[in-house]
């Protein structure tokens, strides 16, 4: 019964990305179809198999290290502010990513992230029938965030036409970035974390070429990335330190008035109606939970944190998610955490089109122009890879 249901809802998504097609005879279908044969594999051998597993775990205990050596410069800055026994939210899951993020920068300044970035975006070209510039942004998006994505594709920007920047934010929107990604470890299990930034990368491919269908002239099909300007390596290492300061003090300060917000609106809904808006919400999503997979006796509360997630960001959700996982069954807690894994909310449509404006005003214009259809997709992103998890756990 579940790989029934599984179908419907592979079948409910493309349905859904068809219907906001721009050219639906220009839909190329065989690299759809391989691509959702690639997903269904790399989820089945993350998830259900020895080395999967060995990888995961790896993968899981690299990040458990180095969010310790994070964690060491925590303790020496803010030891003592925290009450003994308890474990704030800002400083063991936010403020390790300042450590993350100095990693990135130096695997960057030293030219690895680079090379490994271009070298998979070109192999996924092969694949997707897309640009290399398309397969690039995707790998790096991944890699380096949704913001400072651009930036590498600077030299680029401003001859892009719509069509082809739709695609490149998309990516950066159905991604998540690897500096944050030791967070969410603290929250959700890294089995499914890995396997979402896996299969989310041929899922953006998937969805876009629904969406955005269209071909890149060979000619045109140039990967000119820009170079960050030449920096001494302490330069580098204090930039990117306030750099993932700043994302640390963001999220909180999203995380602080989003949960703050939606308390409020709970206790009002609740008071009027007697149903919280959370409830609300998870009615209206509760379709959309069925068909990924989810029991229909859960899948209000699935619904509910999935729109916590479309409304304020991945973060409130995942903690929603931890309180209430207990009264799921595992397969339900497996398919949810796939699916919170990406930047697929609205504030993200802000993010990147800030992103984007601050390079370029005109294409910063255009992306803020398309915006809803950006998270439209990027949301069935996330839809089709807790589908594609549905088959195999």
């Amino acid at each position: 019964m579940k790989y029934i249901i599984s179908i419907i809802g592979l079948i409910v998504v493309f349905v859904l990305a068809m219907l906001a097609s721009n050219n639906r005879k220009k839909i190329n279908y065989k690299p759809i179809i391989l691509m959702v044969i690639i997903q269904i594999v790399l989820a089945a051998l993350l998830l259900n198999t020895k080395f999967g597993l060995v990888l995961i775990k790896l993968f899981a205990e690299v990040f458990t290290k180095l969010l310790e050596y994070a964690g060491e410069g925590v303790t020496f800055v803010f030891g003592g502010i925290a009450n003994k026994g308890e474990a704030p939210f800002f400083l063991t899951v936010l403020l390790p990513i300042v450590f993350i993020s100095v990693l990135i920068g130096i695997f960057q300044y030293l030219r690895i992230l680079p090379f490994i970035m271009k070298g998979i975006g070109l192999l996924l070209s092969k694949i997707n029938g897309m640009g290399k510039l398309e397969s690039y942004n995707a790998v790096a998006s991944a890699m380096v965030g949704q913001s400072e994505v651009f930036i590498t594709v600077k030299k680029q920007l401003d001859h892009l036409p719509a069509h082809r920047l739709y695609t490149l934010c998309a990516s950066a929107m159905s991604t998540v970035s690897m500096s944050i990604v030791g967070a969410y470890m603290t929250m959700i299990e890294p089995k499914y974390v890995v396997t979402a930034l896996v299969i989310n990368l041929f899922g953006g491919f998937i969805i876009t070429s629904i969406i955005n269908p269209y071909s890149v002239d060979s000619k045109e099909d140039i990967l000119d990335i820009q170079d960050e300007d030449k920096q001494s390596f302490f330069e580098m290492l204090g930039e990117y330190i306030l750099d993932g300061f700043k994302v640390a003090i963001i999220v909180g300060a999203m995380l602080l008035g989003f949960v703050a917000l939606i308390a409020a609106i709970n206790n009002v809904f609740d008071m009027i109606f007697g149903i919280s808006f959370q409830q609300i919400l998870g009615y209206v999503f509760s379709p959309i939970a069925f068909i990924m997979g989810i029991p229909w006796s859960e899948a209000v509360k699935a619904g509910g944190i999935m729109a916590t997630k479309l409304v304020t960001n991945e973060f409130v959700a995942m903690i929603d998610l931890t309180k209430i996982q207990s009264s799921l069954n595992p397969r339900s807690v497996g398919i949810i955490s796939v699916f919170l894994v990406s930047f697929a909310n609205f504030s993200s449509i802000g993010i990147i089109a800030g992103a984007v404006k601050g390079l370029s005003e005109k294409q910063g214009n255009t992306v803020a122009r398309f915006g809803l259809k950006l998270l439209y997709g990027a949301t069935l992103v996330s839809i089709l890879s807790a589908i594609i998890v549905s088959f195999v756990l």
